[in-house]
Order: structure tokens, then C-alpha cells, then sequence
């Protein structure tokens, strides 16, 4: 069956579902999904003026996942992905690829030049290293022990060139 999905920018009323996505994401820490709260606030409120913009990826009237990403400061055309989280009973049906999709496009719009992606090296991750690396991104940097230890951070880039 083809999941049809509507990629949109987030608005108030599906914080609270976002959330229970985040929540429910067991890769992610609470103090995870706090700072990933404050984002989602400051966008909320402050619209891409706080520096952020979060898409939503909708499917049957209900948001199946979400993507954070914004412009790097200080630099010409960087831009950092912060998130990228699917419903658990949504994932392996593209939803990921096309949230990612939608916000490389979006980047392009605005002359964006290079996308970078930070991400943990724990094995609960893997799927995640596999779809960044499965849509064009490349491995640039590993630094050990970074999150703690034995839990290396890993930077993923992309060139829009």
C-alpha cells in the first residue's frame, strides 16, 4: 500500500502529536526531547525569524513525522539539520527520506549550498546512519567519546551543488 504523504510547515495545534512522536522515539534522552521542545517552541512562536523551520509530514490528517533544520550562523549557505523523527508505526514507508527531501529543496530555494547532519554513533542509530548515507550523505567527521563515552559523534554533509 502507498502511504501518501503531505509535507507542510508545522503549525500549533500538532505540537502536541510531535511531541508524542519524540516521546515515543526510544533513541532520543528527555533531555533530548526537551531541547528538541525548545526548538519547536521558538518556531512556534517566532516563526523562521528564530532561526528554525520544521516541516511535518502528514498522513491521514495526522503528523507522521517532523524535520528541524535551519541556517548555520556565521556562515555563506551552511545549513544544519537538528532533527529528523518518523511515528514508530509510520517508519520504513519513506516518510524519513521525503521529510529530508522536502527540506534539501527548500534549502536550495534560499541558495543553500551544504547541509550538515550530527548524529550519534550508538548502535540504536544505525537505521539513521543508513538513510543519511542512503540519500547522498557522506561521513566527514568522527569525534570519539564526544555524547560520552563509547558514544562517538559522527557529521554527516551533503554538497547542493
Amino acid at each position: 500500500m502507498l502511504t501518501t504523504v503531505k509535507i507542510r510547515p508545522m503549525i500549533d495545534k500538532e505540537k502536541a502529536e510531535v511531541m508524542k512522536i519524540l516521546l515515543t522515539t526510544p533513541e532520543f534522552t528527555i533531555s533530548e526531547v526537551e531541547v528538541a521542545e525548545e526548538l519547536i517552541d521558538s518556531y512556534l512562536e517566532y516563526d523562521t525569524t528564530s532561526g528554525y523551520h520544521i516541516l511535518v509530514a502528514e498522513v491521514a490528517q495526522t503528523p507522521a513525522g517532523y524535520i528541524c533544520y535551519g541556517p548555520t550562523p556565521l556562515t555563506e549557505g551552511t545549513w544544519d539539520i537538528y532533527w529528523l523523527a518518523v511515528a514508530f508505526r509510520r517508519q520504513r514507508q519513506g516518510i524519513g527520506r521525503t521529510l529530508l527531501a522536502a527540506a534539501e529543496d527548500r534549502i536550495r530555494e534560499t541558495y543553500g549550498r551544504l547541509i550538515l547532519i550530527e548524529t550519534s554513533s550508538r548502535v540504536e542509530y544505525e537505521r539513521t546512519r543508513l538513510l543519511y548515507g542512503s540519500q547522498g550523505y557522506d561521513i566527514i567527521s568522527r569525534i570519539p567519546d564526544f555524547y560520552s563515552p563509547g558514544d562517538d559523534k559522527i557529521v554527516f554533509q551533503k554538497s547542493l551543488g
